[in-house]
């Protein structure tokens, strides 16, 4: 009995579309991270990117549980002294609402040239309007 080995030839690749609209922002990048990874899939490998492309949208209307909105915070560095930056939850989400979704969903796929690969595949819009619909609509056509 030999072992199946999976070749980057042998990989098909889908495009999801999840709504974040009132889904908790953990629980909803947890989901989003192991498709964007292909563990949903039966022919996941660790050493091949065998995920699926994803588009988020209404990432403004994401929910966090809690006092997450007030507490959590968003930190940055420009590299200069003094140039440590710091915003609450809120106030990203004011200004960069899907930001706050991708930030969460980076953090949950792999720190590796692999992950850096993966993320290239997530989409995440605040509304509901994105360019991806012609992609989508192939999908539902197969």
């Amino acid at each position: 009995m030999s072992t199946n080995r999976l070749s980057i030839k042998e990989i098909r690749r889908e495009w999801h579309l999840v709504d974040a609209k009132n889904k908790v922002l953990g629980r909803l990048a947890t989901e989003v991270a192991t498709i964007l990874m292909g563990k949903n899939k039966p022919n996941f490998v660790p050493y091949l990117d065998t995920g699926d492309s994803v588009v988020v949208i209404n990432a403004e209307k994401v929910a966090v549980t809690g006092k997450k909105e007030k507490q959590k915070v968003y930190t940055r560095h420009s590299g200069y002294p003094g140039g440590l930056k710091q915003a609450t939850l809120d106030k990203v989400r004011a200004a960069k609402p899907e930001e706050v979704v991708f930030h969460a969903v980076k953090g949950m796929v792999p720190k590796t040239k692999l992950g850096r690969q993966m993320i290239k595949k997530l989409h995440v819009y605040a509304g509901l309007e994105h360019p991806f619909k012609n992609r989508l609509k192939e999908q539902d056509g197969k």
